[in-house]
């Protein structure tokens, strides 16, 4: 079994205590249903909007990520799967998608003795 990154992009917050309720529920169902399985590594937890960056050869520290970019990551789940493909099927559950938003599915390497580790 190899180790998968889900990053969740594009999530709209709701509107309503209500619908948080509702859209947390979605979610942790979804996300039982798959650590019930075996599946669920680590939840994960939300990512808070701002930030820095930190880049270039220089170091430039910078404000963001900004929120209103559709590609900020919002979260993370780490699951547990056979090979890719099977990753991205159980991603087609993820409640993000009601909203428009999207999961990068990534594969967590090993580090190696000679990637500089």
């Amino acid at each position: 079994m190899t180790e998968f990154v889900y990053l969740y992009r594009g999530y709209e917050p709701p509107a309503s205590p209500e619908e948080m309720q509702k859209k947390t529920a979605k979610w942790m169902t979804w996300l039982k249903e798959l650590s019930d399985k075996g599946h669920v590594k680590s939840l994960g937890d939300p990512l808070q909007p701002g930030g820095k960056v930190v880049k270039g050869k220089k170091k430039q520290v910078i404000d963001g990520p900004y929120a209103e970019a559709k590609d900020v990551v919002g979260g993370y789940s780490i699951i547990v799967a056979k090979d890719i493909e099977q990753a991205v099927g159980f991603s087609l559950g993820c409640p993000i998608f009601e909203d428009g938003g999207s999961v990068e599915v990534r594969p967590i390497g090993q580090p190696t003795l000679g990637d500089g580790y």
